[in-house]
């Protein structure tokens, strides 16, 4: 049985760690971070809204963006952690995952991951980034 791997993440870090005992402290192995995250909703936007011909008639009107740019930057970051959860779980052998995160960022994280051959997912809705590794061993199960 392969050591679970557990990702505490928000919009701009995300850390990894596993442990070598299912009751024991955790260790960090990766991280990885979104600086562009942090960046004020103003300084994520390029310009005003482009603009458009109405689909009848001789009018125009402004395109707005669908996804704010801060949501843009988290979905960005949530596809970067996946694509590296997959990654590494196939180099390496990981077959369990605990997801550590808010409940927006972590339905991001789950869409961005998918469906995902042969990982078994534990979802966990609390936002412990800031915490240290033995704060964040006090909020998982006794047992990963």
């Amino acid at each position: 049985m392969s050591r679970p791997w557990i990702v505490v993440a928000d919009q701009s870090k995300a850390r990894i760690f596993t442990t070598e005992d299912p009751e024991g402290a955790l260790q960090e192995v990766g991280q990885l971070e979104h600086p562009e995250a942090r960046g004020r909703s103003q300084t994520l936007t390029s310009d005003r809204p482009g603009r458009s011909f109405d689909s009848s008639g001789q009018g125009r009107h402004a395109m707005g963006t669908s996804v704010e740019p801060k949501e843009q930057e988290a979905i960005r970051f949530a596809k970067l952690i996946a694509e590296h959860l997959r990654a590494e779980c196939h180099e390496k052998g990981c077959n369990r995952l605990v997801l550590v995160a808010g409940p927006p960022f972590l339905g991001l994280l789950r869409e961005q991951l998918g469906q995902v051959n042969d990982i078994a997912i534990t979802e966990i809705k609390k936002n412990l980034g800031q915490y240290s590794p033995h704060e964040i061993r006090t909020h998982l199960p006794a047992r990963l």
